[in-house]
This record gives structure tokens, C-alpha cells and sequence, in this order.
């Protein structure tokens, strides 16, 4: 019986051994997914580092996108530079891509309304067309996306393109101007710029004084040169004053500008400086009543005038005239005198009482008033 127990527990043993000693890979569980073996290797691998992008940091700025492209030969197209030279007479067309887009060029083809310019809107992208350029049209052409909501929309900053382009014609160094004399205010408090801009981007610009004739240096402190302004007067005083013009130079030509007239402003920005002054305060029945409402200001400012008096209410005939002239005062000092007179013919009662005159310009408005009584 024993030696029966002694032969079952060795053949329990064997298949023990025989078990343990089977191929792993057929006992053990099927790997998971994302699980993985560690096999020992030589080979030294470079750690990597994670790159981190944060998002949500609050120095963040969003870039600024280009959304111009030049329309070139055979359908191409490409982004144009930010100075562009070009030979008058070729045709433009500039895409800016997005569905509301507004354009900006130079005021020359703005201001006269000018048939060659096309600007149109498609689905997709804003389209600016100029055929038959000249050397007037060169400037700066720049387009940005606009964000509306209803019927108000902002510029959207993120969504802009531009670029200047000069267009060069035979004979025509300089951007034509319009008249042959031209006047430049010089204000203490704000920059004056003499507008002579050259069609030739390598063109050499010198900057002359008529009388005494000599040349005016751009030295960078007083006066620089920018090609897409002129000469900018960073600080103007008194002494600037006079007639200049400018001398460009390029492929051995030279040309001569037309000349401009520099006059310093007295009277300082703000709103009108208005008086008002009636030829009597006491008037009879049937005289005639004048009232003179008088604004100072500077040279290239408009002023409007506004009434308000007795007999408006029923209707009583009035004579209104505005004028305006330039005056020299004290040491070449500019300044524009704007009037706005009212004349009343055969006083009546209804006519007395106040005469409010108010004086507008792009800075404001001043109210100033007088009464005139019946005696």
C-alpha cells in the first residue's frame, strides 16, 4: 500500500514539472491593450521633453494676418511687397480675402471720384481694381476685414494688408500736384509736412528754401524725410516760415516741385474764439440792425455759423453773409477771420430781443449772444 502512495505522489510530481517547464507565452494572460515589456537594451535613447503650449497665458497676442494678394499675369497670385514700383499705365488689382471688406488709397482718386477705380465686395473676398494708373495715383492702397454687428462694424486689427506703390511715368518725378503754389500751416503743436512725394523709390530728395536760396538740410532732429509723406516738420516755429520746394534726382534727371508757401499759425487748436457785436443795442422803428459774430482761428480751419434770433419764430426776413480771409499779424503770424453777419431791415418790435450766434469747427462750438432792445 505504501509503495502504491510513494508511486502516486512521484507522478503527481512529474506532471508538476512538466506543466512549469511549457512555453509561457500559452499559459499566461493575452496583454492588454497599452501594456508593454521591458526589455533590457543598450542602445541610449535621448529623453524627450514634452512641449508645452499654453494657451490661456495672458501675454499672448494674436498675430497679425495678411489678407492681401496681388492678381499678376495668367491668374497667379502673390503677396505684394510693402513698396511696390510699377510703370504708369498698368492696370492693379488687389484681393483681400473675407466676406466685409473695406479699402483705403489715395485721396486723389477719392476726391474726383475717379472712373478707372472699381472696388467691389464677393463672397469671399473684397476686390480693388485700377486701370490706366499715372503717376498721381501713387500712395499707399490698404485694406482691413470689418467686424459688424447689424449694421455697425469695427476694423478688425488681426485682418489687415497694405502696400504703397509708386508709379513711375516719363517726365514725372514728382507726385502731380494740382496747382502750381500751395500753402503749409506751420502749428507749434502739431507736426507740417511739405507733401512733395517722388514717383522713382531711389530717388534723391532735397528739400530748398527760395529766399535766400539755400538748401535745407533733413538732419532727423528738426526735419526728416519720409518718401510716403515728404518732409515732416517735427517741430514747427517761426523761424521754418517762407517759400521752399524740393529738388529729386534719379537716372541723371532732375526735377524741380511746385512751391510751397510755409505760414506760422498764432492762434492755438481748440474750439472757436468768437465775439459777437451789434452796429446799436437801442434801435428805432424802421432802421435797418446789423449783428457781427467774429471768429479767429487757424488758417486751414472751416467755421460754420448757426442763428438763432427774435422774429426766426415768425418768419421775419433776414439777410445772413459769412466770409472768411487770412490776416498777417505781428512777426508773419497766419490767422483765418471768419464772419457771419445778420442785417434786419425796418426794425420792428418782434425784432428785439437776443441774437445767439454759434461758431463750429472740427475741435467744438462756441455760443456767444447780444441783446437788442426797441427804443
Amino acid at each position: 500500500m505504501k509503495v502504491w502512495l510513494l508511486l502516486g505522489l512521484l507522478l503527481v510530481l512529474e506532471v508538476l514539472e512538466n506543466v512549469a517547464g511549457q512555453d509561457p507565452a500559452k499559459n499566461k494572460r493575452p496583454k492588454e491593450q497599452g501594456e508593454n515589456r521591458i526589455k533590457p537594451t543598450n542602445k541610449k535613447v535621448k529623453p524627450k521633453i514634452p512641449k508645452i503650449k499654453d494657451r490661456d497665458s495672458a501675454d499672448s497676442t494674436p498675430k497679425t494676418q495678411s489678407i492681401m494678394m496681388q492678381v499678376m499675369e495668367k491668374g497667379r497670385f502673390q503677396k505684394p511687397a510693402a513698396t511696390l514700383s510699377l510703370m504708369a499705365g498698368q492696370t492693379v488689382e488687389l484681393r483681400c480675402k473675407g466676406s466685409q471688406i473695406a479699402w483705403s488709397y489715395p485721396e486723389y482718386l477719392d476726391t474726383f471720384k475717379d472712373s478707372r477705380l472699381s472696388v467691389k465686395q464677393h463672397e469671399r473676398y473684397g476686390q480693388l481694381t485700377l486701370v490706366n494708373s499715372t503717376a498721381a495715383d501713387t500712395g499707399e492702397f490698404s485694406c482691413w476685414g470689418q467686424l459688424c454687428n447689424g449694421y455697425i462694424c469695427r476694423r478688425d486689427e488681426a485682418k489687415t494688408g497694405s502696400t504703397y506703390i509708386f508709379f513711375t511715368e516719363k517726365g514725372e518725378l514728382f507726385v502731380p500736384s494740382p496747382s502750381y503754389f500751395d500753402v503749409v500751416y506751420l502749428n507749434p503743436d502739431r507736426q507740417a509736412v511739405v507733401p512733395c512725394r517722388v514717383t522713382v523709390l531711389s530717388a534723391k530728395v532735397t528739400l530748398h528754401r527760395e529766399f535766400p536760396a539755400k538748401e535745407i538740410p533733413a538732419n532727423g532732429t528738426d526735419i526728416v524725410y519720409d518718401m510716403k509723406r515728404g518732409f515732416v516738420y517735427l517741430q514747427p516755429h517761426s523761424d521754418h516760415q517762407g517759400v521752399v520746394y524740393c529738388k529729386a534726382e534719379a537716372g541723371g534727371k532732375s526735377q524741380i516741385s511746385i512751391k510751397y508757401q510755409l505760414l506760422y499759425v498764432e492762434v492755438p487748436s481748440g474750439p472757436p474764439s468768437t465775439t459777437i457785436l451789434a452796429s446799436s443795442n437801442k434801435v428805432k422803428g424802421g432802421d435797418d440792425i446789423s449783428v457781427l459774430c467774429t471768429v479767429l482761428g487757424e488758417p486751414d480751419v472751416e467755421v460754420e455759423f448757426r442763428w438763432i434770433f427774435p422774429g426766426q419764430k415768425d418768419e421775419r426776413p433776414v439777410a445772413i453773409q459769412d466770409t472768411w480771409r487770412l490776416i498777417h499779424r505781428g512777426r508773419g503770424h497766419t490767422t483765418r477771420i471768419s464772419q457771419s453777419i445778420i442785417t434786419v431791415e425796418d426794425f420792428e418790435t418782434i425784432d428785439a430781443g437776443y441774437y445767439i450766434c454759434t461758431a463750429q469747427n472740427l475741435r467744438g462750438q462756441t455760443t456767444v449772444a447780444t441783446t437788442v432792445e426797441f427804443s
